[in-house]
């Protein structure tokens, strides 16, 4: 049972996840390893027919992460969350370190969280910055 400070940061991470007014909010789902000093989130948006992409904002979305990781005991602490949006309605997995495997890419796993919730899609990421069309060189 999460406690008081965990369930507001929780609610946060939703309404952090919710300033994206491009995109629907439902068939959201935020994947982020977190550890001292370190966090990596991803947003992934399910679009039925793709999964898009998109950018954190590490200032904002890092912050709470880090504090949500850090309002946990250290002997409880996890290594990676799963925040998923359906129905108006957000679910909060947690993955300790002792699940995850050291071994494993940790892009590898992040498509693997991605596949389970949305299905084998095609996720489409934006264009790096600074790439364009004049930087791109075709093979023949």
């Amino acid at each position: 049972m999460p406690n008081a400070e965990t369930e507001a940061l929780l609610n946060e991470i939703g309404q952090i996840l919710a300033e994206d007014t491009d995109h629907p909010l439902d068939g959201t789902l935020l994947y982020a390893e977190v550890d001292w000093n370190f966090v990596a989130p991803s947003i992934f948006k399910d679009l039925g027919d793709h999964i898009l992409y998109l950018d954190p904002d590490l200032d904002i979305l890092g912050s709470a992460l880090l504090d949500l990781w850090k309002a946990e005991d250290r002997d409880k602490r996890w290594e990676a969350i799963e925040y998923v949006v359906r129905g108006g309605k957000f679910t909060a997995t947690f993955t300790p370190a002792s699940e995850i495997d050291p071994n494993e890419d940790s892009l590898d796993r992040r498509d693997r969280v991605v596949e389970r919730h949305f299905g084998k899609k095609r996720i489409v990421y934006p264009p790096q910055p600074g790439s364009d069309d004049k930087d791109t060189y075709h093979l023949s």
